[in-house]
């Protein structure tokens, strides 16, 4: 089973949004700098504000390139007020 995760820094007032098997582990590794040359690195006070369970790792993949592509912190806001919107997403592919 896969996640897309968004997590947040509030010292930096941005979002991140990942696919992962395991969101607990992933957000130590980005906390702890584990991944050398990403975004994630600016901060360590990264905490999780969505975790949505998909069926497949294809499923998550294609909701993070989803979220990705829409370069909007509005939008994310509304995906952690309402991940529904993130099922509906998936059904309409």
């Amino acid at each position: 089973m896969h996640s897309l995760y968004i997590i947040y820094s509030k010292s930096l007032d941005k979002f991140y949004t990942g696919e992962s098997a395991s969101v607990e582990l992933r957000l130590i590794l980005h906390n702890n700098h584990h991944f050398k040359k990403a975004f994630t690195n600016a901060a360590i006070d990264w905490e999780i504000v969505l975790n949505y369970s998909c069926k497949t790792k294809n499923d998550a993949v294609y909701l993070e390139r989803f979220v990705k592509r829409m370069k909007s912190k509005k939008f994310i806001l509304k995906l952690v007020n309402d991940n529904d919107i993130l099922t509906d997403i998936l059904n309409k592919r």
